[in-house]
């Protein structure tokens, strides 16, 4: 290309590009670009949780593929230990054995108005026991064999146990420990006999004629000869049945005797008229039980049971 024709392009490219600049200069600045969208952080949030629970769900399915199913728990046995076995107390097991005991009941008080008294106290005590007002039958079921474990000789009508009827009864006191009540209100026409051998093995002997019945003074109120399972009952007021003597009055002469009540509050070694011996399996009374009011000798004699049986039953543990 010649020189002319250089110039003539150069020429042109000046012209167009002055002819450019003054379209820019005259159009003015040039517009803005549209806007960039505006942030919108809650929609971003949503968006991100959406995507984890995505992401979780689709692991959860991986991991149920590749976990075998687990077959369910056996069922857990019941291994709580029974119950405690409920163990009796001794009070519990002496009432049981004071049900199932075999009592040997005399009762001579069989004329009316002198009716028994021992007998219903026996059956409200729901007792097992041989009953008899015949003083052969007595020694009968005496020399029966039986193992007897309380023996009642209620002699309040005047008829007389004595002699061998002792003979038989004291080995059984002291060898079988076998219990005893007796009611004698004559103990001064025996004393020196064959019942001495019981007696001087309880610590008691005769003192005196009681003259007439009187009140009863207990000189130990405490004891369960006065308390249990009866109380609140009292011997102060009598009625006077018989009219030829109260009784006898016995003193302590050794042993284990207590005198509990008697004929003064202020003597606990003689006058007395209610005493227990030998281990407390035995019970004197020397009055007679109708001279003085039912309901309270009915309560006492339901306290000589309990008190003899009981220490009977001990004993032989």
């Amino acid at each position: 290309m010649n020189r002319l024709g250089r110039n003539k392009i150069v020429f042109l490219s000046t012209v167009m590009l002055a002819f450019a600049l003054a379209c820019s200069v005259s159009m003015g600045p040039p517009q803005q670009q549209n806007a960039a969208p505006t942030f919108d952080a809650t929609k971003v949030t949503l968006e991100m949780q959406a995507t984890a629970l995505s992401n979780q769900l689709t692991q959860a399915a991986l991991n149920a593929q590749s976990v075998p199913t687990q077959q369910p728990p056996p069922p857990v046995q019941d291994t709580a230990a029974p119950p405690p076995t409920i163990t009796p107390t001794a009070t519990e097991d002496i009432a049981a054995l004071i049900k199932s005991a075999k009592v040997l009941a005399y009762e001579d008080s069989m004329a009316v108005p002198l009716v028994p008294w021992i007998r219903p106290t026996l059956e409200l005590m729901g007792l097992d026991y041989t009953y008899t007002a015949d003083i052969g039958d007595l020694l009968n079921h005496l020399n029966s064999g039986t193992k007897w474990d309380l023996i009642i000789i209620a002699a309040e009508a005047r008829s007389g146990v004595q002699g061998e009827f002792w003979d038989v009864i004291t080995p059984k006191v002291t060898n079988d420990k076998t219990a005893l009540i007796v009611e004698m209100w004559y103990l001064e026409d025996t004393a020196v006999g064959r019942i001495s051998q019981l007696t001087s093995k309880c610590g008691i002997r005769f003192q005196k004629v009681r003259a007439e019945p009187d009140s009863i003074y207990t000189l130990k109120p405490e004891h369960p000869v006065f308390t249990t399972p009866n109380s609140g009952f009292s011997l102060t007021n009598y009625v006077g049945y018989w009219k030829d003597k109260g009784g006898d009055y016995i003193r302590v002469t050794g042993g284990d005797a207590q005198i509990l009540a008697g004929g003064f509050m202020s003597n606990p070694t003689d006058y007395g008229l209610i005493a227990t011996c030998i281990e407390g399996r035995v019970i004197f009374q020397t009055f007679s039980d109708h001279d003085y009011h039912r309901e309270d000798i009915q309560a006492l004699w339901e306290n000589y049971i309990t008190w003899t049986l009981t220490n009977h039953f001990a004993a032989l543990k």
